[in-house]
C-alpha cells in the first residue's frame, strides 16, 4: 500500500493555498470565457475578440477543467496524483499563452502567465515529490 511522504505543516498549507489560488484563477478565467459575451471580453482582453468564439469558448473550457484538475483530486483523495498531472497540464497551458501574447506585443499580460506557471510548478513539485497525499480508502 502507498505510504505519503511526510511533508511539514507549513508546506503541506502552502501547497492547499497554492492550489486553491490556481484553481479559482482558471476556473474564474474559464467562466468568464464561457459565460460573457465575446464583445465585453474583448473590451477587457482585445485577443479575445480576433480569436474565433470557438475557440474563445474552448479554451475557457479548458481553463475549467484545468482549476478542477488541479484541486480536486487532492480535495476528494480520488486518485490525488492527477492533480500533478493538471498542473503539468496549466503550466503548459500558461507557456503557450506566452508565446501567444508575446507574438501579439502583449508583454503586459506575461506577468500573469508567469505567477500561474509559478504558482502550478509549485503545486507539481510539492505533490508530486516533497508532499504527496495518500489516496482515499475504498
Amino acid at each position: 500500500m502507498y505510504q505519503p511522504k511526510p511533508c511539514s505543516r507549513v508546506l503541506n498549507i502552502s501547497l492547499w493555498l497554492a492550489q486553491v489560488l490556481a484553481a479559482l484563477s482558471f476556473g474564474g478565467g474559464g467562466v468568464m470565457k464561457l459565460a460573457m459575451p465575446i464583445a465585453e471580453l474583448a473590451a477587457m482582453w482585445p485577443w479575445a475578440g480576433d480569436l474565433s468564439p470557438v475557440l474563445v469558448r474552448l479554451l475557457g473550457v479548458i481553463d475549467l477543467l484545468g482549476g478542477a484538475g488541479i484541486l480536486l483530486p487532492s480535495l476528494t483523495r480520488i486518485k490525488p496524483g492527477l492533480a500533478v498531472t493538471a498542473a503539468a497540464g496549466c503550466i503548459a497551458l500558461q507557456c503557450c499563452a506566452m508565446v501567444f501574447h508575446a507574438s501579439r506585443g502583449e508583454y503586459a499580460a506575461l506577468p500573469v502567465n508567469l505567477v500561474l506557471s509559478a504558482l502550478c510548478a509549485f503545486v507539481l513539485c510539492g505533490r508530486w515529490n516533497k508532499c504527496r497525499l495518500a489516496p482515499r480508502n475504498p
